[in-house]
């Protein structure tokens, strides 16, 4: 069985680069980080690390234990503290990644909701598109993740439950009044994150022209102001315009267009007591 405190210790290496900042990390001495790395390569019988000049590099067997790590040493984490809520050692916490415009929007409701309803209950709070916000969940640094998706046929991994919260429509955004999106086609566009710059350039697809796209930005402060400059057009959802609304600039609605916002938890119910409570704050806020 591999030991998971030398587990520790390659997951450390491999995201410091180096056994010296690796022990300071650690609290080890250097000595004692070569040791455990020596123990783990004849606990799996593969070379994991190599020299390089004075330095050293992971070898390809030890970046895919150290990747493997540190999803089982996240995860293992994450049981340790709702563990610890169940027995009532401590009072719990509560971590929630999430997109922008959701930060901007109902997670400052639920925060409230759950401080109220919780009050010895920490939430902690990251920025971060969907695919991140994932990746954090999968690997035990969130309890919960709130994503969107603008195809909600599309299977999610294993071991993940999607909680359906809000459908967010989508507005076409222009300097004047304007019309279908069709209209559009020789005017040039502003895009956003990759998922909203696909989407963008699927609904321009479906009214028959492909966009030029012009600008490029995920701040939706910076994009309404080029809009509201005349420096072109942009689709935005819903939420994204209920964070800020620049004063200037015109919105209509895209018929047929949506996107599907989820929190998604990692696991089959019941949830830790305070994924439960993050879980309904999230429901009640929307």
């Amino acid at each position: 069985m591999l030991d998971v405190v030398r587990l520790r210790v390659l997951v450390a290496v491999a995201r410091k680069g180096s056994l010296t900042a690796a022990a300071k990390e650690l609290h080890y001495s250097q000595p004692s980080v070569s040791h455990h790395l020596a123990r783990l390569e004849a606990e799996t019988g593969a070379k994991l690390v190599q020299r390089v000049g004075r330095g050293i590099r992971l070898t390809e067997a030890g970046k895919l234990l150290a990747s493997r790590a540190a999803d089982i040493i996240g995860r293992l984490d994450a049981t340790s503290d709702e563990l610890a809520a169940h027995v009532g050692l401590r009072s719990g916490r509560a971590r929630l990644a999430a997109f922008p415009s959701a930060l901007g929007t109902f997670i400052p409701k639920a925060a409230i909701q759950l401080e109220t309803s919780h009050p010895g209950l920490r939430l902690q709070l990251t920025e971060t598109e969907p695919p991140e916000a994932l990746r954090l969940l999968r690997a035990g640094r969130v309890e919960v993740a709130v994503i969107f998706r603008y195809d909600d046929t599309a299977p999610e991994d294993p071991g993940i439950q999607m909680i359906h919260l809000l459908d967010d429509p989508s507005y076409l955004v222009s300097s004047t009044v304007s019309g279908e999106l069709g209209s559009h086609a020789g005017d040039s566009w502003i895009a956003g994150c990759d998922r909203c710059r696909s989407h963008l350039l699927d609904l321009c697809a479906k009214a028959g022209f492909e966009p030029r796209i012009s600008f490029t930005s995920d701040d939706i402060v910076a994009v309404q102001a080029l809009v509201a400059a005349g420096m072109g057009l942009t689709v935005l959802p819903g939420l994204a315009l209920s964070a800020h609304r620049h004063p200037d600039v015109e919105v209509a609605a895209i018929p047929g267009s949506t996107r599907h916002v989820y929190a998604a938890v990692y696991g089959d119910p019941p949830h830790p007591p305070a994924t439960e409570a993050l879980l309904s704050a999230l429901l009640e806020s929307v």
